[in-house]
């Protein structure tokens, strides 16, 4: 697998950022720097990056800082912070606001490639992954319209129980008929698979459901806890992005760093 992307290198030292510039460029990336934190934040709006290294020290905005503005518009964005002056406490709190990963200068070139390419391997798998868990959903609803067109209509067909229909949980409803929610009676659409995700979250509340058991019961799939908790944070991403008016500080869904979710609605 090739692999290939954009790199946007943030940091105030002209020197630094053209040297970082033609050592990702000779290995094949495409790369955009900017001198300031403002900056980047600049760049992050009109064009689309894949991987970001910025400086943890610099005039202005801090790259603590950045990394927070970054992940609050594109959660999913990787970014590495280095710097001249580490110490454990910066170094934590990179990594609990989302950092990927934390480099000391001096940067050596041959382990800021590794780290890129490790990096944006993982990303480009996972996007593979995703590509390929929505067409296999695709081809399962095409399935199952297929199916279904094809069964005869039987003489007459007991109706659902309501208590085996509705799952309701506090002011959220999930009709196991028509496979919709209602959210203090307003409709919300889902994805067949997010749909399932929540069906998942409901059934378990207010318990944490970790990361393998969420995929397992919503998606039949086995995956190890790294996987599992890839795919399982892109379908709650999903499922706060159709429901909860503040994907960043998150209602209903809570997330229990290293085990899993649950569901809070009573």
């Amino acid at each position: 697998m090739t692999i290939t992307g954009h790199i946007l290198v943030i940091d105030d030292e002209a020197t630094l950022r053209k040297t970082l510039a033609r050592i990702f460029q000779q290995a094949g990336f495409e790369v955009t720097t900017a001198e300031t934190a403002e900056q980047g934040l600049a760049f992050l709006k009109t064009t689309r990056f894949d991987l970001v290294f910025t400086d943890l020290r610099m005039p202005g905005m801090q790259g603590l800082d950045a990394l927070k503005h970054i992940h609050a518009s594109a959660p999913d964005l990787p970014v590495v912070l280095f710097t001249a002056q580490p110490d454990i406490n910066s170094a934590v709190e990179a990594l609990r606001y989302g950092a990927t990963d934390y480099l000391e200068k001096p940067l050596k070139p041959e382990v800021i490639i590794e780290r890129a390419r490790t990096i944006l391997a993982r990303r480009q798998r996972e996007k593979r992954k995703r590509e390929i868990l929505l067409q296999i959903e695709a081809l399962q609803n095409e399935l199952k319209s297929l199916e279904s067109s094809e069964e005869k209509p039987a003489a007459s067909t007991p109706a659902v129980p309501e208590t085996e229909r509705f799952l309701k949980r506090g002011e959220l409803v999930l009709d196991l008929h028509t496979r919709r929610i209602t959210i203090n009676e307003e409709a919300v659409t889902l994805t067949p698979t997010s749909f399932d995700y929540l069906l998942v979250l409901a059934r378990h509340a207010p318990n944490v459901v970790d990361y393998q058991t969420l995929v397992a019961e919503a998606q039949g799939y086995q995956a190890d806890q790294r996987e599992a908790q890839e795919l399982t944070k892109w379908h709650i991403h999903q499922l706060r992005q159709a429901f909860d008016h503040d994907p960043q500080n998150p209602k209903y869904i809570v997330n229990v760093r290293g085990k899993g979710y649950r569901l809070v609605a009573d």
